[in-house]
């Protein structure tokens, strides 16, 4: 294999675990239910122009705002946190807009598909692979996300009511503990 085969590889499998469309699934299965649908082209689309819209001009666009890459994935993780939060609890925090427009953008594709993890990462490898191998796999990611969207129907009927309900706790307190992560990881920059 190629030097550019291997630099593919390795940046699509990173964009892919920091994703996480899989472990993303009962939380979309949740919101697609509270919203009434997603649009997954929509969603998909969003999420890769973000990623992109980072890639090229993530550090610019944060400083003009006055915010540094930690400020930004604190913001995301307290979204994170209240999603997981109303998941475990089964309590909603996001009142449900019918409008599914909207919440397609937040908070499907961001924070959950191209969230502040997402972003930081997409700008980080920017400083070991080239633009056009990042690009590619974030094209190929986001092939995973759209069909990852287009099966909520399916993967619902195959878990039923109670699968649903017991992987979609489980998958909150994972939400909450990854929430804590990045919030802790990054809150400690502040003091100083």
């Amino acid at each position: 294999m190629s030097i550019y085969t291997d630099d593919l590889l390795t940046v699509t499998f990173t964009l892919f675990a920091v994703i996480d469309i899989v472990g993303s699934i009962p939380l979309l299965i949740s919101l697609k239910e509270k919203m009434g649908g997603i649009r997954a082209f929509q969603a998909t689309f969003v999420s890769g122009a973000l990623m992109i819209l980072f890639l090229f001009f993530g550090k610019s666009f944060l400083k003009i705002l006055g915010l540094d890459i930690k400020s930004f994935a604190v913001g995301g993780s307290i979204v994170i946190f209240l999603l997981g939060l109303e998941m475990v609890l089964g309590h909603e925090i996001f009142k449900s807009d019918k409008d599914s427009k909207a919440g397609n953008v937040v908070p499907i594709a961001f924070p959950v598909i191209a969230g502040s993890g997402t972003l930081t990462t997409v700008m980080s490898l920017k400083a070991n692979y080239e633009e056009w191998i990042i690009l590619t796999a974030i094209g190929i990611n986001l092939l995973f996300i759209y069909i990852g969207l287009r099966s909520l129907n399916l993967i619902e009927r195959v878990l039923g009511e109670a699968g649903l309900l017991a992987v979609r706790k489980f998958f909150g307190v994972i939400l909450l503990a990854i929430a804590v992560k990045i919030f802790s990881k990054n809150i400690a920059a502040f003091g100083h």
